[in-house]
C-alpha cells in the first residue's frame, strides 16, 4: 500500500519479524539510525513506529539498553471449576498457618491463587488494606441491598514468587463480618479464602458468578502489577451466594490479559 504512512510500514516490517520468530523474545531492535538508513525517514518516523509497537505491548525500551522485544510472561488458563475444587466441605476455623513439617506439602492449604498459579503456600504473598466504606449505589445493586450498607472493603495484591499476578478488590456486609476474624487483617493469607471465611462464618458459597470485561490499567495497576506499556487487564466483577443471599462483591478482580486465558464450560 504505496499511501501507508511510512512508519506504520516500518512498524509492519518489524512485527512480521517479532511474530516469525527472526526478532525473538529479549532480542534488540535495529536503532534508530539503523532505522533511518534501511527506511530512507527521519529519527522523528523511526520512533513513530518503535511507539506504535511500544503501544502493541510487543517492545519494551530499557534505559542504556536499547527497545527489545519483550519477553511474554507464561500464559496460564483459569477454569470455574478451581471453586469447586478448593470449596470448604464443612466450616473451618480462622486459619492456624502452614504445615511446618515439609513433608506435609501435600497437604497444605490451597487458595484458589495459589491452585491457579500451581504455587505452594511458602510461595505464596498477599498484601492487604482493609477499610470500612459505605455502598455506592452500583454496590448496593450487586448486593441487593439498600446504597449506604456498611461494608467491609478488602484491597489483596497476589503474590506468586515475589511476582504480582493480581490485584482484587472485595466487599462483605460489615453486619456479617464485624468482630469477626475476617475483618482482622493480621488473619490474611486465610486458606482457602474467601470461600472458607463464608463457610467459617455460616454461609458456605452455594453460587459463583462472574462477568469479566478488558480494559486499559489505571495508572495505579501498571505500577502495582508492573506493566508495561499497551498491555491491556481483564477486570472480573464477582459475586458469591450463599442460598439466595449475596454474602460478597468483588470489583474487580484485576489480571494482566497477557498471563490468563479465562475457561468457561457449561454441561448442556
Amino acid at each position: 500500500m504505496p499511501d501507508r504512512p511510512a512508519y506504520l510500514r516500518i512498524a509492519d516490517t518489524l512485527r512480521e519479524g517479532i511474530r516469525d520468530g527472526s526478532l525473538p523474545p529479549g532480542s534488540r531492535l535495529p536503532t534508530m539510525a539503523q532505522l533511518r538508513r534501511a527506511h530512507g525517514v527521519s529519527e522523528i518516523v523511526a520512533r513513530q513506529a518503535i511507539g506504535v509497537l511500544r503501544g502493541e505491548g510487543l517492545v519494551e525500551t530499557r534505559r542504556g539498553g536499547g527497545t527489545v522485544v519483550r519477553i511474554r510472561p507464561p500464559v496460564r488458563r483459569v477454569a470455574m471449576d478451581r471453586y469447586r475444587a478448593v470449596a470448604p466441605v464443612a466450616p473451618a476455623g480462622p486459619p492456624a498457618g502452614p504445615p511446618a513439617d515439609p513433608d506435609e506439602q501435600d497437604a497444605a492449604p490451597q487458595t484458589t491463587f495459589t491452585r491457579d498459579q500451581k504455587i505452594s503456600w511458602e510461595e505464596y504473598r498477599l498484601d492487604k488494606e482493609f477499610t470500612r466504606v459505605r455502598a455506592d449505589p452500583e454496590l448496593g445493586a450487586l448486593f441487593e441491598l439498600p446504597p449506604g450498607t456498611e461494608l467491609l472493603r478488602r484491597r489483596f495484591v497476589f503474590y506468586a514468587r515475589d511476582e504480582p499476578q493480581q490485584i482484587s478488590v472485595n466487599f462483605l456486609p460489615w453486619a456479617l463480618v464485624g468482630d469477626t476474624p475476617v475483618a482482622d487483617p493480621a488473619r490474611e493469607p486465610w486458606p482457602g479464602g474467601t470461600l472458607a471465611q463464608l463457610a467459617y462464618l455460616g454461609h458456605p458459597p452455594t453460587r459463583v458468578e462472574e462477568s469479566v470485561r478488558s480494559r486499559m490499567p489505571t495508572p495505579d495497576e501498571v505500577e502495582t502489577l508492573r506493566l508495561t506499556g499497551g498491555v491491556p487487564v481483564l477486570a472480573i466483577t464477582r459475586r458469591l451466594l450463599s442460598g439466595p443471599g449475596v454474602m460478597e462483591v468483588c470489583r474487580d478482580i484485576v489480571l494482566p490479559a497477557d498471563r490468563v486465558v479465562l475457561d468457561y464450560a457449561i454441561d448442556l
